[in-house]
């Protein structure tokens, strides 16, 4: 199928983008459908939220909509933060406006009272075109009395989780709330535990009254606007039933030519690592590949796997964002969990302490490995670990913990086997860790200063 989400060229202006022959013709459709209307055609085309949870779009909408919240707000998620992803930034530089379309369409959808982009005040370049899309699509008259803010989010991982993101917005940390968005939302007033209230600001009086809040990803909301310009059935002839259309997917690592390329839903992962990465590098062989942090690892036996929801969740994996990291059989496994252990470590917000503590006694160990200095006591201990760092987690990141490792020490006994024997490493590798700053022509540039961050945000 032919990529729709990345252009071949970039679109620079919203002259360029109408020209294209759909722009505008999304909002056109959704105003002509109205909110139920809209709501069913996202149903009918089974569109998944592209952000890592895979949610169906349409049961997000609809629920939103249903609130009874007198106040509804939108917020697009551009937090790209998950290691080995940069899709969701190539999309912006692409075509900002298809975004701005799909935000727009939301908005007028669920009667959005405000809508909050928001992106890490590193991605400057995406800042820029968006705040320029917003400008030009308002100038043509469209949205023009929609209040769109973009917010220049922290660096932290966190950011992208979609409970802490609210509170970034409400000016705070990003420590993630308990109670999801759509039941409490920004600006509610109504108290939820582990909340912190804030000054009132329109919330209702109880938990459903709470200014339900919708939040969806860039790539999501960029393919509202296709799949509402061009139909579901349009949208159904790609990908498969249960994972229909496209999917922008980063592919890092040990490949030839690291990169971001649209794929069609139900592609082998093989396929997508040679079309999107061109390839293992050297004529080298694929030990194993991570969807991000927060998935099962894929091994070199299981590449034919389908990449879609249910293909990957057949193998105790998962899609993620579509960032696929990419080893081949010079890598040291125990030093890949030792690197993925330290990040969610770092990252977690210490709101759970089972997560944080937890965390910090798993990378312990997996640092005493990697250095030939740990006993089988140690591998035991680090088992009990992993068994608790979900208890009372009210996000994801200890189940990411939990998983990714567990699957690490399943998937490559024999490596942990062998660092047991000492005296160190024996594929001693420098491995990049690979949260992403940049890419283009083929490289990638990694966050350089990750290895430097503490478990307190600061850095050494």
């Amino acid at each position: 199928m032919p990529p729709f989400l990345l252009p071949p060229s970039p679109v620079d202006s919203i002259d360029q983008y109408f020209a294209t022959g759909y722009g505008g013709l999304g909002l056109q459709r959704a105003q002509t459908l109205g909110p139920e209307g809209t709501v069913e055609e996202l149903r009918r085309a089974g569109l998944r939220g592209r952000g890592g949870a895979g949610f169906p779009t349409g049961r997000k909408w609809a629920g939103v909509l249903g609130q009874r919240g007198a106040r509804r707000y939108l917020v697009a998620n551009g937090a790209e933060g998950e290691p080995g992803t940069f899709k969701d930034r190539a999309l912006l530089r692409a075509n900002p406006y298809q975004f701005v379309e799909g935000v727009t369409i939301a908005a007028s959808t669920i009667a959005a009272e405000e809508v909050f982009i928001c992106l890490k005040r590193s991605f400057e370049r995406e800042i820029t075109a968006v705040t320029r899309a917003i400008a030009e699509f308002q100038e043509a008259g469209i949205c023009r009395d929609c209040s769109m803010t973009v917010v220049a989010g922290p660096e932290e991982y966190l950011f992208g989780e979609e409970k802490a993101m609210l509170e970034v917005i409400e000016g705070n940390a990003p420590m993630p709330r308990l109670l999801p968005p759509h039941e409490h939302g920004l600006f509610a007033t109504a108290p939820q535990a582990g909340w912190q209230a804030t000054d009132a600001r329109h919330g209702g009086p109880g938990r459903f009254e709470s200014n339900p809040t919708l939040v969806n990803n860039v790539e999501t909301l960029s393919n509202v606007t296709h799949l509402l310009a061009r139909g579901a059935a349009w949208f159904r002839t790609m990908g498969t039933d249960q994972s229909p259309g496209m999917l922008v997917c980063t592919v890092v690592g040990d490949v030839v030519a690291p990169d971001v390329g649209e794929i069609e839903l139900g592609t082998p992962l093989r396929t997508v690592i040679d079309a999107v990465g061109s390839g293992p590098a050297d004529g080298s062989r694929v030990k194993a590949v991570f969807s991000g942090v927060a998935n099962a690892v894929v091994t070199a036996d299981q590449l034919e796997v389908p990449v879609s929801y249910e293909g990957l969740a057949a193998i105790g994996s998962g899609m993620g964002s579509g960032g696929f990291i990419v080893y081949d059989e010079s890598a040291c496994m125990v030093e890949v969990a030792r690197q993925f252990s330290r990040f969610l470590h770092v990252e977690s917000c210490g709101q759970c302490p089972p997560c944080k503590e937890g965390s910090a006694e798993i990378t312990r160990r997996l640092e005493l490995l990697e250095a030939g200095l740990a006993g089988e006591h140690h591998v035991a201990e680090m088992g009990g670990w992993l068994a608790r760092v979900t208890d009372a987690n009210r996000c994801y990141l200890g189940t990411e913990e939990q998983t990714v490792v567990a699957s690490i020490l399943r998937a490559f006994p024999e490596e942990f086997a062998q660092h047991l024997d000492g005296p160190g490493c024996p594929r001693p590798r420098p491995l990049p860790f690979p949260k992403i700053v940049d890419m283009a022509g083929g490289q990638v540039a990694y966050d350089e200063n990750q290895h430097r961050k503490q478990p307190d945000w600061t850095y050494a």
